[in-house]
């Protein structure tokens, strides 16, 4: 567990650290199908590790951050219908992060973080950033885990935009996070290309959204191309991926809306 794990501390050293100038991340993952190659706690795993070091490298540099523990089981019902997953609904999930505001707030905190690992919880989470905002008065903000960069040797080349769900970033982060969970035998190229053709309905970036479940594409509830994935990947996302959070940190802390600073 991380040093700066704010559970860790009792109440009156809670009582004693923070300050309006403390900000509290609380990274939000999932427990959900990731295709036959991956395990549950893949997105777990990207937003607890990742998360958790950054807030140990940006306290060493100097930030006054503490870390809750990570949410394992968030919005993931794109893929109820595989076994093994576990949700909350949209209701609960919400509640839950607001109320997780609500006790953020009494400890004296002023900034509360989202640190996300799993892509369905982030059009929930924006909501929830301006409800924790108004009712509980603290500066909030939502950011990712998972940085993406190219592959070092092509790994995501194939994917054509379309590495959202078990592909080669997440399954090379794997790789390079816990090998043992990964079965490379069972990874596979499953691109939906015949979506390619869009120009405007695409999953990011695109003008026009949809709602999708993750069986929807004719793969076994993976978007992406598994089969090229590699620890060395694994490694440069890491690396790029601390280093953002870390500059995401720093940012948030010197961040005023009104420019008073």
């Amino acid at each position: 567990m991380t040093g700066r794990l704010l559970t860790e501390l009792s109440g009156p050293e809670v009582v004693a650290r923070v300050t309006k100038d403390t900000i509290v991340v609380q990274p939000t993952g999932a427990v959900e199908h990731h295709g036959p190659h991956l395990p549950l706690i893949t997105d777990f795993l990207l937003a607890d590790r990742i998360g958790g070091a950054a807030v140990e490298r940006a306290a060493a540099e100097g930030l006054d951050v503490w870390q809750l523990p990570t949410l394992a089981f968030t919005k993931s019902d794109e893929h109820s219908w595989a076994p093994g997953t576990v949700w909350l609904n949209e209701d609960t999930m919400f509640d839950t992060v607001v109320q997780i505001g609500r006790a953020v707030a009494l400890t004296g905190a002023g900034t509360l973080v989202f640190a996300n690992g799993h892509g369905g919880n982030v059009a929930l989470l924006q909501v929830a950033l301006r409800e924790i905002r108004k009712r509980h008065g603290l500066k909030t903000f939502l950011m990712p885990t998972l940085a993406r960069v190219p592959g070092p040797d092509g790994e995501d080349a194939d994917e054509r935009g379309f590495g959202i769900h078990g592909g080669a970033a997440e399954t090379s982060m794997i790789l390079h996070l816990r090998p043992d969970l990964v079965d490379m035998s069972k990874a596979e190229r499953w691109v939906p290309d015949h979506l390619a053709e869009f120009e405007r309905i695409r999953f990011n970036g695109g003008p026009v959204s949809f709602g999708w479940l993750s069986n929807d594409f004719g793969t076994p509830g993976v978007v992406g191309d598994a089969s090229r994935a590699s620890a060395s990947y694994g490694q440069a996302l890491w690396d790029v991926s601390l280093d953002e959070a870390v500059a995401s940190l720093h940012e948030i802390a010197r961040f005023d809306p009104a420019g008073r600073g």
